[in-house]
This record gives C-alpha cells, sequence and structure tokens, in this order.
C-alpha cells in the first residue's frame, strides 16, 4: 500500500505540473478565449493540489502508522 500511494503522490503533483504549464501556455497565447480557458485550467490545478495534498497527509499518516 506505501508504494501506491507513493506513485499516487508523483502522479498528483506531475498532474498538477502539467496542468500548470497549459495554463501558462494559455496565457502566453492569448486571444478571446485564453482568460475563460486559463481560469477553467486554474481551478483545475486548484483541485489537483488539494488531490495531492490529501495524498501527502494519507501517505504520511500510513507511513507513520505502519512503520516497519
Amino acid at each position: 500500500m506505501g508504494n501506491l500511494i507513493d506513485i499516487l503522490i508523483l502522479v498528483a503533483i506531475l498532474a498538477v505540473a502539467v496542468t500548470l504549464g497549459f495554463g501558462l501556455w494559455s496565457m502566453y497565447r492569448g486571444g478571446e478565449q485564453a482568460a475563460s480557458r486559463s481560469n477553467k485550467l486554474m481551478r483545475l490545478r486548484v483541485a489537483l493540489q488539494a488531490v495531492a495534498i490529501v495524498l501527502l497527509c494519507v501517505g504520511m499518516w500510513w507511513k507513520s502508522t505502519h512503520a516497519g
């Protein structure tokens, strides 16, 4: 279970980074839809950050209660 949580944490952090990159790219490109797209990506990034924080908390709890 510990390895699964570690992998999920890494995936969540990578998803946050990718979403941030897409948001920055959207702002850089500009255009009519840039503000709307950027806002949606920002909301998605915040949600992904919340998931990553929850996974980090679960991982720390798991490692503290199931330490070898």
